[in-house]
């Protein structure tokens, strides 16, 4: 399969990039600055450079044209005004369905976060995040066009991944390693079976491929 990545250089990114060239996919990613394309060359991946916060429909479009799955992984990041919480955590989530549906992809998988909600109240940098990524997920699940699945992984960490996750529709919190979320992720993308859910991720007993399929058969 070719699948285009939203976000491409992204810590969960990168290490998807790797496990699905892996797996002999067709993997590109969508990158802000050039000087980011040779990591993404390193991790097996395709560097596109397309800036999500000023590119046109036709030019996105045109980058997921071809690819059977589209997968939103960009964020504003830590640190960032809450102005680009909207423009990169929701804004471009929501230009990316539209292209992906304009490109003919149907299957659209995107990175959330755990507590996303377009009504969260608060005026806090993360109340305006955790909006931002409510709306874009309400957003893309009511596109018709589009076969969606949401992951919303818990509190990131940098640990070695375990390869046993709890993925559900509410797990309660907890932290997930990054290489448990791209991990996660490659089973979301070769499968439809999870199309139409909202799953969140943390840190279990399960094996991935193993909750994904209980997380695809208990709905």
């Amino acid at each position: 399969m070719r699948i285009v990545i939203a976000g491409g250089h992204g810590q969960i990114a990168l290490r998807l990039e790797r496990l699905l060239a892996a797996r002999e996919h067709e993997v590109a990613g969508i990158i802000r600055k050039p000087g980011q394309a040779e990591d993404l060359r390193a991790a097996g991946a395709e560097p596109v450079v397309l800036d999500l916060e000023s590119a046109s429909p036709d030019e996105v479009a045109a980058a997921l044209r071809g690819a059977d799955v589209a997968v939103f992984a960009a964020g504003a990041g830590p640190g960032s005004s809450t102005e680009r919480k909207d423009t990169v955590d929701r804004g471009a989530a929501v230009l990316f369905a539209d292209a992906a549906e304009q490109a003919g992809v149907r299957r659209y998988v995107i990175v959330s976060s755990m507590g996303a909600d377009p009504a969260q109240q608060g005026d806090e940098v993360f109340d305006h995040y955790l909006r931002a990524k409510g709306a874009a997920d309400a957003y893309v699940l009511a596109k018709p066009a589009l076969d969606v699945t949401v992951l919303r992984p818990g509190m990131l960490t940098n640990d070695a991944g375990t390869g046993q996750v709890n993925l559900a529709p509410s797990t309660g919190r907890g932290p997930v390693p990054r290489d448990d979320v791209a991990a996660t992720l490659v089973e979301l993308v070769e499968t439809t079976a999870t199309v139409g859910l909202t799953l969140e991720l943390i840190s279990g007993t399960v094996p991935v491929a193993e909750a994904v399929k209980n997380a695809a058969s208990s709905t």
